[in-house]
């Protein structure tokens, strides 16, 4: 079995240019080892859903625990001219000293609660915001499209196909890591496969049956370097009338000669794929192969997929490339990084807060956690609710939960009725990782679980449902208070 890479190259300068420079300010002004919070989060739902996947961890602690400035990083920094030696000096030392709390991969999340909490020296938060969000938009977003395709497949495998039509050759590796998250069954990345351990599938091209002589011989050629695992690609020429016939050729002549064959079918890659699927499943099933897999690929997306499904297309595998590795329709998740608290003098955090002119943009101040909140029949999620640090909920008590969008809309819950899990996990601590990523097989299991936690409503692909996030009474309380002081001048 092959073991995920435990390390990532040094990418101390995967960063914006105005955190170095904030970097050197906060030094200058001996503010740089000010313990400070910031929180990790997004305002809206990709590619429409009704929540998001999270995903991206493992590379996460990849990059803090490898986090340095090299002798090369120093003099490249030293060649722009602006950074004092005094600066670069402290530079040499540099290593992450702080905390991190994150959701684990393959949990279901929703706008606005955090899902990285960083608590660490201003210095080094600061630093690390970019790479962070690189890192964790771009898994959660691909998780996300994955989860949408694989619910529209509704229990179809579905093979993520996307390397040649990922946007470089990261984001097709840790693509591939975050579609098969979301949901994918295998993957056609082979360099994928080696690194997460994960399955790899695939046929073979259009390229294999022209460079025989013809569609027949080449079907013979791949059965017969692949009998165990052979899925031939019939619409070359005519699907229905020379590929499926060849192809049932081909399988006739496997079951003669072995006695009986296994995880054996066709591909079909272009046409009117209920019509031809439908058609194909009755050849195949005429000839006595009703056990042969169809699997369809080309621009398939879960919009696609649905409609085929409803169609009564014979499909058992979807290969989706171009959609499902871009996400297409959607290209950024959107998450932002804001500071949150500070730490005071008397050692305490003081809560910080971003106003804006647009609402959804104004921040939750202070040290937050956040609650899953269970319908105890069911088993089923009833909201999310971000409180501060240091409240508890009592289960043995009544739980009111209100909107804070529309503080009258309330949802009374009874003991008994619900119960509690907290989200957040430390990751890392005082500088040293303490969490150990599962395998990315693990991580897709739990997160199947977590969407089955999900009523329908949140889960359709149009017009989801929109899960509550509450505030608790605390935290809507001092929003409000700080709002009020700052836009009035206390």
């Amino acid at each position: 079995m092959h073991k995920e890479r435990n390390k990532m190259e040094n990418k101390s300068l995967l960063t914006d240019f105005y955190q170095i420079t904030m970097m050197q300010g906060y030094f200058d002004a001996k503010r740089h080892n000010q313990k400070v919070v910031f929180d990790m989060f997004y305002r809206e739902n990709p590619c429409g859903s009704g929540f998001a996947i999270m995903a991206g961890i493992r590379q996460l602690l990849e990059y803090i625990s490898n986090l340095k400035f090299t002798e090369d990083d120093l003099a490249y920094l030293r060649s722009l001219e602006l950074f004092s030696e005094e600066f670069l000096e402290y530079l040499q030392g540099f290593s992450f000293t702080g905390s991190i709390d994150a959701m684990p991969e393959g949990t279901v999340v929703f706008p606005g609660e955090p899902l990285v909490v960083v608590k660490a020296p201003i210095i080094e938060a600061q630093l690390i915001e970019t790479a962070l969000l690189n890192i964790i938009n771009h898994q959660c977003l691909i998780a996300t499209k994955a989860a949408r395709i694989c619910y529209a497949a509704g229990g179809d495998d579905v093979l993520e196909f996307g390397l040649r039509r990922a946007q470089g050759p990261d984001a097709g590796i840790y693509g591939a890591r975050a579609a098969v998250i979301g949901g994918c069954a295998a993957t056609s990345n082979v360099m994928a496969g080696k690194i997460f351990d994960v399955p790899i599938r695939g046929t073979h091209a259009h390229s294999w049956i022209m460079s025989f002589g013809d569609e027949l011989a080449a079907f013979r050629a791949y059965a017969a370097s692949f009998p165990d695992r052979c899925t031939l690609l019939v619409d070359t020429y005519d699907t229905l009338v020379y590929g499926v016939p060849n192809a049932i050729t081909v399988f006739d002549e496997m079951r003669k000669s072995r006695g009986s064959i296994h995880n054996y079918g066709i591909r079909l890659d272009s046409g009117d794929f209920a019509y031809l699927s439908k058609e194909a499943r009755k050849m195949l099933d005429a000839a006595g192969h009703e056990d042969a897999k169809i699997t369809a690929s080309c621009d398939l997306d879960e919009v696609l997929i649905q409609s085929l499904k409803l169609q009564g297309a014979k499909i058992d595998t979807w290969g989706v490339g171009t959609s499902l590795i871009t996400s297409k329709g959607c290209p950024a998740f959107g998450g932002v990084y804001k500071l949150s608290a500070v730490c005071g003098e008397g050692g305490s955090f003081i809560p910080k807060i971003k106003l804006s002119e647009n609402p959804e943009k104004v921040t939750n101040p202070g040290e937050k956690k956040v609650l899953r909140i269970y319908d105890s029949k069911h088993n089923k999620i009833k909201a999310d609710l971000i409180m501060l640090k240091d409240e508890v909920v009592n289960e043995k008590e009544k739980l009111v939960l209100f909107d804070p969008k529309a503080p009258w809309k309330k949802m009374i819950l009874k003991p008994g009725e619900y119960y509690i899990k907290e989200l957040l996990i430390p990751i890392v601590t005082d500088g040293k990782q303490v969490y150990t990523s599962p395998g990315i097989m693990e991580i897709r299991e739990y997160c199947m679980k977590q969407q089955s936690s999900l009523w329908e409503e949140y889960r359709r692909l149009i017009n989801p449902h929109v899960l509550p996030v509450d505030l608790s009474q605390k935290l809507y309380d001092l929003k409000q208070k700080m709002i009020y002081e700052l836009r009035n001048g206390k």
